[in-house]
């Protein structure tokens, strides 16, 4: 019960953020969208509240499920993926129509928790591995001062001839030696000096072929032919800093227990686990529609429905409830509606949101606003080869037109317009690149224009390239 309890206070203190917080640091990254920024925001800030609940009235709370509407790149999944980040939860992005339903080849929905389990046990890896880092630092030290400087042999002491006396101290030769090893490969110097080392070698490796909805089984096999071939041990030549990081590895896995690992990585699945079910809208059945030849997607749903409502799923490290994992779904809901959903699924998503399509003043906003914003990132990528570039307001002004005619015009595919159009504006300067070291180029207005000059005037063009 007390490491229970333990596990709760640790995710709690993950999610510590009110909504007006959680939304300042959405708004870091994501331009617009504010209403289902503070949806969001509230269902995670509803995980915090419930872990301060007595614990029988906390495994009555059930977390509100999200669907998402609106077109492609409108920054749907990039909410989800970023609020898992700001929680440190686990966090797994399924397409719905990867599924099919039972009896047809597919994946089984059920493999979404186990795929989910396995990011919760990386990440609890991961965070047991800093814990102890320091500890693994000096033991993989020690064992890499022990490989460079053998051991001397210990001199016998008669030890009845000293009973009225201290016995006399052991030469510090050794110990001198090894404290000026230890500085030099402190200062590096070492870093490039061979040494031979035992390494594991892992056995034949055996690929499982499974069916469709048998990964579990073949995960399973694969688990019992490793156990069958052991990894042996071999004596290899490495440089000292290749060693070291070998060492480090070593230590760190005999620090952190695995089983703890996997009871806290479901823990934190099943208190915190984020699932993010894009295009939903694709297994809906439009009424009009129903008794046609979409004979598995109303399948895929009624599949889905007892994951969303809470089961307990077999995974490799054991069950996993599903009751409380949040789910939130999204879709463009073009030719579908929610209410084309199953009405058990509907009422498994009680909260909706429509995300609004982009135009010019927000395209403009995601060019100069967020942290990783695409200018910073060329300016940053182009920096690399010692090219200096400076985009212009009016060049950004020129560039967010631009995008919302095209996307008018043709396939409105949201902010990742700026992504084909920025990588055709720069095509010639990332290739040139290298030649122009030192330079300073500045992206105008008419730099701009003259790049996109053949998309302006070919429409069907930009229907290929834009």
């Amino acid at each position: 019960m007390e490491g229970t309890d333990t596990l709760h206070k640790e995710i709690t203190m993950t999610t510590t953020l009110t909504p007006r917080e959680i939304v300042a640091e959405l708004d870091k990254f994501i331009i617009g969208q504010k209403e289902a920024k503070r949806m969001v925001a509230i269902a995670l800030r509803n995980r915090w509240r419930r872990q301060q609940l007595d614990p029988a009235l906390r495994d009555e709370v059930a977390p509100k499920n999200i669907i998402m509407m609106g077109p492609t790149g409108v920054g749907k999944t990039e909410i989800a993926r970023r609020l898992a980040k700001l929680s440190a939860s686990p966090f797994i992005k399924v397409e719905a129509t990867k599924f099919t339903e039972v009896g047809y080849v597919g994946r089984d929905v059920e493999s979404m928790v186990r795929d989910l389990m396995e990011i919760g046990i990386h990440l609890v890896r991961e965070e047991e591995a800093e814990r102890v880092r320091k500890t693994a630092e000096e033991k993989a030290e020690e064992r890499l001062l022990d490989l460079l400087l053998p051991s001397a042999p210990s001199p016998r002491i008669d030890y009845m001839a000293y009973s009225d006396t201290q016995p006399p101290e052991p030469a510090p030769s050794h110990l001198s030696t090894r404290e000026k090893l230890r500085r030099l490969y402190k200062n590096g110097d070492l870093d490039e000096r061979e040494l031979e080392m035992e390494v594991e070698e892992s056995g034949p490796q055996m690929e499982v072929l499974s069916m469709p909805g048998m990964e579990q089984v073949g995960s399973q096999f694969k688990d019992m032919f490793g156990k069958m071939f052991p990894s042996r041990k071999k004596r290899r030549n490495f440089k000292v800093k290749e060693a070291y990081a070998i060492l480090i590895q070593e230590e760190t896995a005999r620090l952190v227990d695995p089983d703890k690992v996997a009871d806290r990585a479901r823990e934190r699945v099943e208190q915190a686990g984020i699932i993010f079910i894009d295009e939903l809208d694709k297994v809906a059945v439009p009424v009009k529609s129903r008794g046609g030849t979409d004979v598995s997607r109303e399948g895929v749903q009624r599949d889905l429905l007892p994951i969303v409502e809470g089961s307990s799923v077999s995974t490799k490290y054991g069950m996993v409830k599903t009751d409380h994992i949040l789910f939130i779904a999204a879709g463009a809901f073009h030719f579908a509606k929610p209410s084309d959903l199953i009405p058990e699924l509907q009422g498994r998503f009680p909260l909706r949101v429509e995300l609004s399509a982009l135009g010019k003043d927000e395209f403009l906003r995601i060019l100069t606003e967020p942290h990783n914003a695409l200018t910073r990132q060329y300016e940053a990528l182009l920096g690399t080869e010692d090219v200096a570039v400076e985009f212009t307001m009016d060049a950004l002004e020129e560039i967010a037109e631009f995008a919302e005619q095209v996307n008018l015009q043709t396939e409105n595919i949201g902010a990742r317009r700026l992504y084909t159009m920025m990588e055709k504006i720069l095509a010639d300067l990332s290739f040139e690149a290298p030649e122009k070291r030192g330079e300073k180029v500045r992206i105008d207005r008419e730099y701009v224009r003259e790049r996109l000059s053949d998309v302006r005037v070919n429409t069907d063009l930009s229907r290929f390239i834009l």
